[in-house]
């Protein structure tokens, strides 16, 4: 079991990476960006290549982020100057993504296994089965990642971004060019996702053409469970919300498939995924509801007391 919640944390700390890419289209542009799903194979498909190639594995790696920053692109300008929806937008580059992605790869599968890759460093470093180095390591390129987002967010254009999509048609009429705005945040929602695939093929030792099916399912659970967690937040909680959602997530999904009265297999990732989601948006609804109707019957009663008190009734 303890083995189980420590390699759960390893692979939320790299999901956490695509859903931080999610959270800047679907909580900050509020653009409801489909791309993920084949970005995500983009970047496994581009570091699995170059590393088979002799590559070093950190190009590799910034390779794959580049290519997942040009599929972004692609989508906010299909958007912003083809005046394509952004949810079809999504759904157009996320099916011609896949052939790019054979193109890219060659094959359905590339095997990573007796290469080096970015941390195979450190993954050999044991202690009682647990990779610590390997942990320490992959917290600190979260925290990197998440800080320099938080750095990003609070510049100039940052802010350009965020107020894009808080209220598009304001910050047009103060001069800013949103097409832009939209663009560049877009490109690097997807540059993270490409990142994080490359980081999951790595850790796995293969790219897969289907493995970013239901990346954005994840995604949105991540960052779903991590405002249940923590509420809405200033730009810093908010990220750190998303990173901690994405090792929740993870660790609930191990724990319900070591569960063995629900005789779950791994093949039910995407109904656990589902599962997890819904919980995640209806339990706070249901709360907030309950909260709601007990101040409502508390204000009821003071109200009666005070006009019991007054001789009204």
């Amino acid at each position: 079991m303890f083995h189980s919640l420590t390699g759960a944390l390893e692979l939320g700390l790299m999901y956490a990476l695509m859903a931080l890419g999610v959270y800047i289209t679907y909580r900050i542009l509020d653009f409801p960006d489909l791309t993920v799903d084949a970005s995500f194979t983009t970047g496994a498909g581009i570091a699995a290549v170059m590393i088979t190639h002799g590559y070093a594995p950190w190009v590799s790696t910034l390779a794959a982020f580049g290519g997942g920053l040009a599929a972004g692109a692609c989508t906010g300008l299909l958007h912003t100057k083809g005046k394509v929806n952004g949810l079809l937008a999504g759904i157009i580059m996320m099916i011609g993504l896949y052939s790019i992605n054979m193109r890219i790869m060659g094959k359905p599968n590339i095997s990573l296994l007796g290469e080096d890759t970015l941390l195979s460093g450190v993954a050999s470093h044991e202690w009682h089965d647990v990779r610590l180095g390997y942990i320490a390591v992959l917290i600190g390129l979260a925290a990197v990642v998440k800080l320099l987002l938080d750095a990003f967010l609070h510049t100039d254009l940052g802010l350009s971004l965020r107020a894009t999509g808080d209220n598009k048609r304001m910050i047009r009429s103060f001069g800013s060019n949103t097409d832009l705005t939209t663009i560049l945040g877009v490109s690097l929602s997807n540059g993270l996702v490409a990142l994080s695939g490359a980081l999951i093929a790595q850790d796995g030792g293969s790219a897969d053409i289907s493995m970013g099916i239901g990346m954005i399912v994840i995604g949105l659970a991540s960052v779903i469970i991590g405002e249940a967690i923590f509420g809405p937040k200033r730009v810093f909680w908010a990220t750190f919300a998303v990173v901690i959602g994405a090792i929740v997530y993870r660790i609930v999904y191990a724990l319900a498939l070591r569960a063995e009265w629900l005789h779950l297999r791994t093949t039910d990732l995407k109904l656990i995924t589902a599962v997890i989601v819904v919980l995640a948006l209806v339990i706070p609804t249901v709360s907030r509801t309950a909260k709601q109707r007990q101040q409502a019957k508390r204000r009821t009663a003071e109200l009666m007391a005070e006009f019991r008190g007054k001789g009204a009734i």
